[in-house]
């Protein structure tokens, strides 16, 4: 007898824009259900980043708003294009039972064209979407024709049940956290409670070698991410995490963390980033991990995204001393008023403060800013803009504001008449040039000024990229072969880019 097989999808959404624009990393998500199926279910499982190029080049958010967003347009209506032919490869060579997508609200246009693929394929395959997208609109992914059952909230537990039923033709009736299709009336079954021990996830990277495709081609470091805690307790006006892990923090043990970053070392892995939604909600947790950092993991260098109300130079330095030698810190705007309507909690000048405490203990900051807000102005861009020279990061993520389906924040620009029925979610993500829901602003304006925006950005991140790869040292091992000449014209010109 065959045995059954799901195929697990992580969807493409950089290589739209550019084949070696990917993303080049194991999808946590992908690793956590891919344990859960092994250890709960008998079905073969294989794990398939379409996003993933084993040459991949660093994203561009110039090209990103301009040629490559025309070559994102083209793939979402031609599945000729070299990813989905790739993907049809995939899912024809594996032949699954059911297909599970990972989508978030934009890359539910790619989630679609692979779901589409899958029931080309064999029109029988089981087509099951969970993440961020279903979290939000429930019912709505089944307005596709071509997807079968949506998973709501963390999907670990419920892709073990649905995985059961489906291999016994049971009803999905009683599998808490599902939609699904009934004699053509959409189904909701009620929440899927949030899962209290999360020691009981298997790690993610555990059985990648055997079950993830092309697993030689990537990286190591494509699994040097973890999370220790899921939930945020913060309540920011755009965003969407509550929907799926709650705003209760539950934490992983710090024997259990250990044990996955030491398993991580011994695959030869020296850095690791904690993808936490905000990592130290507890001082005491923050204290108590980083001591067993420093005393169980000796020399290992770590990352983490903290928010500004949590940065103290106490916290600092401790992270410091245990190895912490990069924070992102979610800055968002330059502007009170806009910090304020966005329910940041703090107000730009506590932020820089925060941002100096980082520098000063001797930590690489990356700093995450945003625009486009309903309220913003000229003036408001204008401050971001400053508040961004002011941080000094080494880097900045650039966004502009993109009101998901399902959001608060989607719902206040459909009652401003911002959105209306056409909404087409494909146009639209943080760094769509299609992007604007500034009410205040027109939409030639405010595409003139996120230029501007994007192309300072992106000369000041190139800048320091270079930099960080002909640190002092290297330039003067230059000097010494004789190179001076070379080196001084390459200054000049990183300084005048």
């Amino acid at each position: 007898m065959q045995k059954r097989r799901i195929l697990l999808v992580e969807p493409p959404f950089h290589r739209l824009y550019k084949d070696t624009m990917s993303f080049p990393g194991h999808p946590l998500s992908l690793g956590y259900l891919t344990g859960a199926v092994k250890e709960g279910t008998d079905w073969e499982v294989v794990a398939y980043n379409a996003d993933f190029s084993p040459i991949s080049e660093p994203w561009s958010i110039t090209y990103m708003a301009g040629a490559g967003y025309q070559s994102y347009l083209r793939n979402l209506v031609s599945a000729t294009g070299k990813v989905w032919q790739e993907v049809r490869q995939v899912i024809e060579m594996h032949r699954p039972q059911v297909v599970g997508i990972s989508t978030k609200s934009a890359n539910f246009p790619c989630v679609r064209m692979v779901a589409g693929i899958a029931k080309e394929s064999d029109p029988r395959t089981v087509v099951i979407v969970g993440g961020p997208h279903p979290s939000t609109v429930g019912t709505d992914v089944l307005r596709c024709p071509h997807i079968d059952i949506g998973v709501r909230g963390e999907g670990e537990r419920t892709l073990v049940e649905l995985l059961q039923a489906i291999g016994r033709e049971a009803s999905l009736e009683g599998i808490p956290g599902v939609v699904f299709r009934k004699n053509g009336a959409f189904i909701e079954n009620p929440p899927r409670p949030a899962i209290k021990d999360l020691d009981s996830l298997s790690f993610p990277h555990a059985h990648a070698r055997e079950v993830l495709t092309d697993f030689a081609a990537y990286p190591l470091d494509a699994f040097s991410s973890i999370f220790s805690t899921r939930g945020c307790p913060f309540n920011c006006f755009f965003c969407g995490s509550r929907y799926v892990w709650g705003r209760h923090v539950r934490h992983r043990s710090v024997e259990n963390v250990l044990r996955e970053i030491n398993a991580l070392r011994s695959l030869g892995i020296r850095e690791i980033h904690f993808e936490d939604d905000t990592f130290g909600v507890s001082r005491e947790r923050i204290r108590s991990l980083c001591n067993a950092l420093a005393a169980g993991c000796p020399g290992l260098r770590w990352s983490c995204e903290m928010h500004v109300n949590l940065v103290d130079d106490a916290i600092i330095q401790h992270m410091r001393r245990s190895g912490c030698f990069k924070i992102r810190l979610g800055i968002e705007s330059g502007s009170d008023q806009i910090l304020k309507a966005m329910r940041k909690g703090f107000t730009i000048e506590k932020a820089l403060a925060a941002a100096r405490s980082i520098k000063n203990h001797g930590i690489s900051l990356w700093t995450f800013f945003m625009i486009g807000f309903p309220q913003e102005t000229e003036e408001t861009i204008g401050d971001t803009m400053r508040a961004i020279e002011q941080a000094q990061s080494d880097s900045v993520i650039y966004s502009i504001f993109t009101p998901y389906p399902g959001t608060e924040a989607f719902e206040y620009c459909r009652l401003t008449g911002m959105i209306d029925e056409t909404f087409d979610v494909s146009l639209y993500n943080h760094q769509s040039p299609a992007n604007h829901f500034s009410l205040s602003l027109s939409r030639e304006r405010f595409r003139e000024l996120a230029g501007q925006v994007e192309r300072t950005i992106h000369r000041r991140n190139f800048r320091n990229r270079i930099k960080r790869v002909f640190s002092g040292r290297t330039l003067a091992r230059l000097r010494e072969l004789g190179l001076r000449q070379s080196v001084r014209r390459f200054v000049a010109f990183l300084r005048s880019a």
